[in-house]
Parts: structure tokens; C-alpha cells; sequence
């Protein structure tokens, strides 16, 4: 048996989902980058570059992992505020780099144009479609990322000449009807500069690969900026890629007496604080693949083995009683999952393998010197 937790990540569902971006790819002539802000597992790379155009970086170390096992493809970076002490790796080893504000253009736009870089910048067109995720909202108010619309028209006829190309990014695990919502709102403040650009970039969020996703309004919306606006496009996500194609498999270590709220505490051996912090931070409840669960009469909440209080992934009903020793398998564990995971208490990092054709593959392990080393 395979010590736990560990994840999994199943290559023909991740190629699955690739094939499905392809095609958005194939009949718009658009280009689709990975985000490995999400999902940045290397081992996979050469598979997704088969079917996408490249990747984009949030920071050098992401840009370089691109740049050393994604060779070939396009390599974007953004941040908020670059760092001068980067700035040099970043311009030999980066394609596009898009700034975050008119002062950061300021700083490096020339050196980027110099170097041969495309240069972009990020716009906030404060228009906001999200419910509920304030922390996930780059429209929010307050918000320090995109340049708004007023501090646009303040900048110089030159800073403009720098520019190739526009980016937004809004959404958040959403569909195509808040892309065109965000859309409207990019041509009602922006379109006058549209025309003077060579692309644009929609962002992420885009939750293209899940069943209800509205493509042909995705592809509705990157022919009419290509054909409005003569714009190439881009789209980065992150989810989409590797939505639902990985797994988190732990034990459970300890059964507690049902509570009075009817509910049993059921402490296991991962983490939602250490190994899927979006639990928490979202928050949200993560599916479980096995055993059974929906509306059986047996109500568990699952918490990890942490001392903080609030470790706790869901509460679930199981069709069974779940016993000390039992596996439970929790899915759509790829995406930020393995980039966020920490050791908090000495919790230890879980082993990530890759199945290929039901075939399970070791990749990853890690132990007490990971623990010891992140100190």
C-alpha cells in the first residue's frame, strides 16, 4: 500500500481536457497558455505543450520553470511590481511581459521593447462578475491590480507607443456570459485604443473544460475582438487544464463519538490548512470520489490532524460507517492543490505520483528535509 496522503494526477483526463482546448484553439486561431499559478506539476509539460501555445509566469521562478521544460513554447510573465534584481533573466528568457501600471511601464517598458519582448499592459475595467469571492475579485474595490480607466487617459503619448498589447483578467471559475459581460465593459472604456493594439489578452477563470461551459460563446467573443478590432487573442487558465484530473488520497486515523449535532468528527491524515489551503480560503468542500457518499444517513466532518481549530475540509454523508484505517479518495485535487501546499505543524508535503493508462507512476516524494529546509 502506498503511504498517505499523496495526490494523483491522471495524464489521459488532464489530455482530455487539453484535447477540449485545442479545439478552441483550432477554430478561432487564438492562443491558450497555461497559468501554473494553479497547476505547475513539470512532469506534464511536454504533453501539454502539444496542445497548447505556452505558459504564463506570476514571478521569475515560474518563468524559468517555462523556459526549462517548456522550451519552445511562449513565455508570458506578470506581476503587480517587478523586482530590478530580476528584471535581466526575465528579459532574456520571457516573450511577453505585461506591467501593472503606468509607473511600472515607466521603469521597463524600453528595456522590454529593447530586448525584444511584446509589451502589455494590465487594465481594470471595474466591472465586476463575481458573487461571493471578494478575495478571488480583481474588480473589487480598492483593488491594486489593472490600470483603471482615468489613469489611462493620464498617460503619455510615448508610454502608449510601448504598449503591444491590452490584458484583463476578472473571472474566477466562471463561464463564458461573464467573459462577454467583462468584454462590453473593456469596449465601452477602452475600445478607442483597441484599434492601436496587436492582441489582447482575456486573463484566466475561464472554466472552459467543465461540462456546462458555454464554448460557443467563448469563441463568439475571441472572433469578434479578432475581427472588430484586428486583435490576436490570448487566454490563460489555469483550472481548465487540469480540472478534475487529479486526486488526493488519505486514511482515516480516528473515528471520535457522534457529536451533538448529530455529526461525527473523523480526524484523517491530510490537511485541508496544509494541502489544499483553497478549502479554507475559498472556502469551498471538496468532492470525494470514494467511498460513497451524497445523502447517506452517516454525517462525518472530516478535519485534518493539525492544532488548528478550524482544519477542516467538510462535512460529508456517507452511504457506509467509515472505519479507522478506511482510504478516502477526494477529487479535482490538480489545480491549486500541489503549488499551495505547506508544512504548518511538521505536517509532512504528500508524494504526488502520475497515472498514465491506469498505470500509477511515482514523481515526487518528500520527507523531513523538505520540512527542514522550507524553515
Amino acid at each position: 500500500m502506498i503511504s498517505s496522503p499523496y495526490f494523483v494526477i491522471d495524464a489521459d483526463l488532464l489530455e482530455a481536457n487539453l484535447k477540449v482546448l485545442r479545439g478552441v484553439i483550432d477554430r478561432t486561431g487564438c492562443k491558450i497558455l497555461l497559468a501554473q499559478k494553479c497547476f505547475s506539476c513539470y512532469a506534464l509539460y511536454p504533453l501539454i505543450a502539444r496542445y497548447l501555445n505556452g505558459a504564463t509566469a506570476s514571478g521569475l521562478y515560474e518563468a524559468r520553470l517555462c523556459h526549462e521544460e517548456m522550451p519552445d513554447a511562449e513565455n508570458h510573465i506578470f506581476s503587480p511590481a517587478f523586482q530590478e534584481a530580476d528584471m535581466d533573466e526575465i528579459l532574456r528568457i520571457c516573450d511577453h511581459i505585461v506591467f501593472n501600471s503606468p509607473r511600472q511601464l515607466s521603469l521597463y517598458g524600453e528595456r522590454a521593447k529593447a530586448a525584444g519582448l511584446e509589451v502589455g499592459l494590465r487594465i481594470n475595467p471595474e466591472c465586476s462578475t463575481q458573487e461571493g469571492h471578494a478575495i478571488y475579485d480583481p474588480c473589487a474595490p480598492g483593488s491594486r491590480l489593472g490600470t483603471r480607466l482615468s489613469e489611462f487617459r493620464q498617460m503619455t503619448s510615448h508610454q502608449l507607443e510601448l504598449i503591444d498589447g491590452l490584458h484583463f483578467h476578472t473571472l474566477c471559475e466562471q463561464n463564458s456570459d461573464d467573459l462577454e459581460t467583462t468584454l462590453n465593459a473593456v469596449e465601452e472604456q477602452f475600445g478607442s485604443y483597441l484599434s492601436r493594439m496587436k492582441w489582447i489578452n482575456f486573463g484566466g477563470g475561464h472554466h472552459i473544460t467543465r461540462s456546462d461551459y458555454d464554448i460557443e460563446r467563448l469563441e463568439r467573443c475571441i472572433r469578434h475582438m479578432q475581427e472588430q478590432y484586428g486583435l490576436s487573442v490570448y487566454i490563460e487558465p489555469g483550472e481548465a487544464v487540469a480540472l478534475n484530473a487529479g486526486e488526493l488520497h488519505c486514511h482515516v486515523l480516528e473515528v471520535q463519538p457522534k457529536g451533538d449535532d448529530g455529526v461525527t468528527n473523523v480526524i484523517v491524515d491530510t490537511s485541508a490548512a496544509c494541502h489544499m489551503p483553497d478549502v479554507i480560503e475559498m472556502p469551498y468542500t471538496p468532492p470525494i470520489l470514494s467511498p460513497s457518499n451524497g445523502d447517506g444517513q452517516y454525517a462525518c466532518r472530516l478535519g485534518g490532524p493539525t492544532c488548528l481549530s478550524g482544519d477542516i475540509i467538510g462535512t460529508y454523508h456517507f452511504d457506509q460507517l467509515i472505519h479507522e484505517g478506511d482510504e478516502i479518495v477526494f477529487g479535482d485535487m490538480a489545480i491549486y492543490s500541489m503549488v499551495k501546499t505547506n508544512t504548518f505543524n511538521g505536517m509532512p508535503l504528500p508524494a504526488i505520483y502520475i497515472r498514465y493508462s491506469g498505470e500509477m507512476t511515482p514523481w515526487k516524494r518528500f520527507g523531513y528535509e523538505e520540512f527542514k529546509s522550507r524553515i
